[in-house]
């Protein structure tokens, strides 16, 4: 049975959450501070965490950043209504998916059910085989690592899988429904953010110099292209 890790100091609503997704066929688990997160996450295996924002102590980015130092779990997070820069501040430090609260919870139900198929997908069917090698960077398939002159770094599921696909099509400009369609696994729809965000990311791991990247490079009015040059 797939399992989520309910990150919040509402107990109220903390407890609702895990009731409705129960009655979902998921087991869940509640957390009520960001401290406690790492070693929840050692303790247990996790599909997913929905973590928010605004908490006592450690918040939602410290958590996030404890979590993401252990694992590639998908993380959604909550923030307040209208609170665009924790959105993408979110984004860009590791969240998968986020919504605003007050939010209508059919919609957090199928939000949660998405990430978890993909999620589960990536790791029962993830493509293994020979690592793809490129001028300073090798990518394994097996361990989601990427190793580059200044280390080897794990990467979550979304950055790699959008870096690999990229890569697969090394030289071919790829618009953003072709990444998002891709990678994400569901229509594309006019809302760049999640695919900012996870290039931004990549970008800082891949790139001696991410503000002239050699490897994932954009392509004005187009979209991003793997450099064929590498």
């Amino acid at each position: 049975m797939n399992r989520i890790l309910l990150v919040d100091d509402d107990r109220d609503l903390c407890e609702l959450l895990a009731r409705s997704v129960e009655q979902e066929g998921l087991a869940a688990d509640c957390c009520f501070s960001g401290r406690e997160v790492p070693d929840r996450l050692a303790r247990a295996a996790y599909q997913l965490v929905v973590l928010d924002v605004m908490m006592p102590g450690a918040d939602g980015f410290e958590t996030m950043a404890a979590i993401r130092a252990q694992s590639g779990v998908p993380i959604l997070m909550l923030t307040a209504k209208n609170d665009h820069l924790s959105k993408v501040r979110g984004l860009r430090a590791g969240a998968d998916d986020y919504m605003t609260k007050p939010f209508d919870l059919e919609e957090l139900l199928a939000r949660i059910h998405s990430l978890i198929r993909r999620y589960t997908r990536l790791n029962q069917g993830r493509e293994t085989g020979s690592p793809l090698r490129y001028q300073g960077l090798v990518i394994d398939p097996d361990t989601h690592t990427i190793t580059t002159d200044r280390g080897c770094f794990d990467l979550p599921p979304k950055e790699f899988d959008l870096l690999v696909y990229c890569a697969r099509h090394q030289g071919r400009i790829l618009t953003k429904a072709q990444i998002y369609e891709a990678v994400w696994g569901e229509p594309y729809v006019y809302d760049d953010g999640n695919i900012m965000a996870v290039i931004s990311r990549l970008r800082k791991k891949l790139e001696a110099d991410p503000a002239h990247p050699r490897y994932l490079q954009t392509v004005k009015g187009l979209g991003y292209r793997f450099s064929k040059d590498v």
